[in-house]
């Protein structure tokens, strides 16, 4: 969430919460209560704070206060919280349990230092008074933002005099089912954990990876790289991931996969083991159709042991980071299955992707056409609403409709899916991405870039449009450090080829000709349709003495698609004047006319 001012204000939705019976806990147990609050910090609220792009504002002993840019994602956040805490609960006696109520609030709020003041807070703290134990009590603002995009039932709770609010409040609560009198044994955990939170959306759930080192005290680092691939899982917003109170309920599990998934609601279980020999770790790791049983992705990581902390930071992001796009994969497969007349738009969303990777000609309007239906089902899916942004800036790239018009609506579009949902990484970068092409537009471009990292470490896309906006003012060395990062997360990507050509780029600005065309050479045998990384391929050829094979390089691109040097200038790859400049006159080298 992006810094503020001093004395500022903005809307927000503000999330309070308090343990339930609080002092009697710290009266029967002080010590192991505290404990027990730190415990649940950090297994429970914080990854999932974190997860839906939200903010610790202060604790208050008890309580909680939260800031989220979205009430669509601080209520799927505290409905994880509260399912995850039934399940934390599950196998406590009565008295040990931490159970909070929450109320959630959508308003204005004044910006103090860290801190945040106002009616928005106020009502916030008066909803959790008079929340459910181990539910939710939301404000009419929030349920009217929450009802038609998250399949939760709520209770009409009707008009209410808050104390000290001037205005009755019209109130809805939710509670889960069992979130108090859950069973006591592991496997009965309800299987309903994120398959119900949000329609249509696939869900995983990372069961705690084996350790095969010989050595129990190692038991620590596997289950510390569980969490971190469960954390770093869970800020892919296309992706609802299985709580890890829940997941490692089945630790020492002997149940079949497909039986665990049963139970924790879940499509897809990632499952692994580490084995550690001396100053060396081994992590293998297979991802599995719980549907089917087939296994959809599987792979193995070594790694030397440094600071532990970093590696398990880096076996985390490098596996979400592969295994996300496996499960796009599958998911896309299901929906090309699917009768053409029973499409969600979910399911036109997914059909589209291969489309919008391609970027060529003839793909970028089926994309489009698949991602405009999606739109007439879902107006304010911000996934939607970026990926047709990214169409519709690739079009005049790809030689398809006049770029003015096509450049305007995808800023348009890509401004509207942040406002939508400014936690979304991928909208982010999008948005950071389409606004890198403006002239005048860099700086912002890069708080968009940076935020999308920020929010999302594991996603290839953030890097990239990180890379490109670096790229676009001028600083392609810091460029390169971006667009390679994106590269190593995302071998499989969709996007690939974009950030390879983006390195092709910042060496061509360099004046390192021999790596930009091996990185362009890397760009056109990912996607050959790609018109930019064969223009790359030539402009570096040409500056390294290399110009018939330049030539060649141009002649086989133009009889697929010819550009003008008037295209390319209007396209503009480089803003500063003189690297522009070079690229032109090599192309004009090449045989290109105006």
């Amino acid at each position: 969430m992006p810094a503020q001012q001093p004395g500022q204000r903005r809307l927000a939705a503000i999330v309070v919460a308090d343990v339930e019976g609080y002092s009697r806990l710290m009266g029967r147990d002080e010590a192991g209560t505290l404990a027990a609050l730190r415990t649940v910090r950090r297994d429970v609220v914080d990854p999932r704070v974190a997860a839906f792009g939200g903010r610790l504002v202060k604790t208050t002993g008890d309580g909680l206060l939260l800031e989220f840019a979205s009430a669509v994602d601080a209520v799927r956040a505290v409905v994880d919280l509260q399912t995850a805490m039934a399940a934390h609960n599950a196998h406590l006696s009565q008295e040990r349990r931490i159970v909070f109520r929450i109320g959630v609030n959508l308003g204005d709020i004044l910006i103090e230092g860290d801190d945040v003041f106002g009616d928005g807070v106020n009502v916030a703290a008066r909803l959790e008074a008079i929340a459910p134990a181990g539910g939710l009590c939301l404000a009419g603002r929030v349920h009217d933002e929450v009802r038609d995009r998250l399949d939760l039932a709520f209770e009409d709770g009707g008009a209410q005099n808050l104390k000290n609010i001037a205005r009755p409040v019209h109130v809805w609560r939710w509670s889960p089912q069992g979130a108090i009198a859950a069973p006591a044994r592991p496997a009965a955990v309800e299987p309903s954990e994120m398959a119900r939170a949000i329609a249509g959306k696939p869900s995983a759930a990372v069961l705690p990876f084996r350790n095969l080192s010989g050595d129990a005290g190692q038991d620590y680092f596997a289950d510390g790289v569980t969490e971190e691939i469960i954390t770093a899982l869970a800020r892919f917003h296309e992706l609802r991931v299985a709580a890890r109170s829940s997941s490692f309920a089945f630790k020492e599990s002997a149940l079949d996969i497909r039986e665990i998934a049963r139970q924790l609601g879940v499509q897809y279980v990632l499952a692994g083991s580490i084995r550690r020999a001396a100053n060396r770790i081994r992590v293998t790791a297979e991802l599995t159709n719980a549907e089917n049983g087939l296994q959809v992705w599987t792979d193995r990581y070594d790694r030397d042991l440094a600071d532990i902390f970093d590696l398990q930071d880096d076996i985390g992001r490098t596996v979400a980071a592969v295994v996300e796009p496996a499960v796009r994969g599958a998911e896309i497969e299901r929906a090309r299955r699917k009768p053409t007349g029973s499409l969600s738009a979910y399911d036109l969303y997914l059909r589209a992707l291969p489309h919008m990777w391609a970027a060529t000609r003839e793909e970028i309007p089926r994309a489009t056409a698949l991602l405009r239906q999606s739109l007439a089902h879902d107006p304010e899916s911000a996934p939607t609403l970026a990926a047709l942004a990214w169409c519709l800036f690739m079009a005049p790239v790809a030689g398809v409709g006049p770029l003015r018009e096509s450049w305007t609506e995808a800023l348009e579009l890509a401004r509207r899916a942040v406002e939508r949902d400014g936690a979304d990484a991928f909208a982010q970068a999008i948005y950071a991405q389409v606004m890198s092409g403006l002239a005048d537009q860099h700086d912002q471009a890069r708080l968009h870039a940076e935020e999308a990292v920020r929010l999302n470490p594991s996603l290839p896309f953030a890097w990239g449009a990180l890379g490109y906006a670096d790229n676009r003012s001028g600083d392609f060395a810091r460029g390169v450090e971006s667009l390679e990062l994106a590269v190593r997360l995302g071998p499989s990507d969709g996007f690939l080829y974009f950030w390879l050509t983006g390195l092709a780029a910042a060496h061509f600005a360099l004046g390192r000709h021999d790596e930009g065309i091996g990185w362009a050479r890397k760009a056109v045998q990912r996607h050959p349709g790609f018109g930019t990384a064969h223009r790359l391929l030539a402009a570096n050829l040409v500056l390294a003495g290399r110009l018939d094979e330049a030539r060649e390089v141009t002649r086989r691109r133009d009889a697929v698609q010819r550009t003008t040097l008037s295209e390319l200038r209007a396209l503009r790859l480089f803003h500063p004047d003189e690297v522009m400049k070079r690229y032109l006159a090599a192309q004009r080298a090449c045989g290109l006319e105006e």
